[in-house]
């Protein structure tokens, strides 16, 4: 964790990573002495629940990159879909519009989600290449992976307008992390899909 100018805030939010990672109760956290605001635990725990849950929809958003790459190795498919990507940033800047998200954001968040996805499948290709025998006997319809990445774009979307205090706070980066950690164990990432979920989540908290 970076280090903080607010020393209160620092081991406030390490108090949390430290009984989140445990596997206890954000509730844990006691509040600083003597605040007249809301306990910092609530407002972490809060915040931890809608981060988890963004990390969490970006990791099954990278589970169809595995899909993707089946579909488009040994064609004449590009990872590089500039088309295809427009399409996706400009629904979902719509979408965001209706769901009353910051556009903007959403659009820089998905823009990250795109190039994970391409992690992944650079990967694979790297990995099929170097042994054959890992490569994918079937080749999965693009179209139909495609619905399952728009239905988790949609989620995603509707992820990103329940949270603009969460990704907003001070703390986002390290409440961020931590559920993160615990996606990376609740799905068993490998290397390349942990890197790449790391990747995808880079713009969630606002600068």
């Amino acid at each position: 964790m970076r280090l903080a100018t607010d020393t209160r805030r620092l081991v406030t939010a390490g108090a949390l990573a430290a009984v989140l990672l445990a596997g206890g109760s954000p509730a844990a956290v006691a509040a600083p002495a003597q605040s007249t605001r809301p306990a910092a635990s609530a407002t972490h725990g809060g915040s931890y629940a809608r981060l988890h849950s963004l990390a969490d929809l970006s990791a099954q958003r990278l589970a169809t990159a595995d899909l993707v790459a089946a579909a488009k190795y040994g064609t004449d498919s590009p990872i590089d879909d500039p088309a295809r990507e427009r399409q996706v940033l400009e629904a979902v800047a719509r979408q965001a519009e209706e769901a009353g998200a910051d556009p903007e954001a959403t659009v820089r968040i998905f823009r990250d989600q795109i190039e994970a996805n391409k992690v992944v499948q650079r990967g694979l290709f790297r990995r099929w290449d170097a042994d054959p025998s890992q490569a994918p006997k079937d080749r999965p319809d693009l179209g139909e992976v495609r619905e399952e990445i728009n239905r988790v774009n949609a989620e995603l979307v509707r992820g990103v307008a329940l949270s603009p205090e969460a990704r907003t706070a001070p703390y986002c980066g390290g409440v961020l992390t931590v559920a993160a950690v615990r996606v990376r164990h609740e799905d068993r990432l490998d290397g390349l899909h942990s890197v790449a979920l790391g990747r995808a989540l880079q713009s969630v908290c606002a600068s």
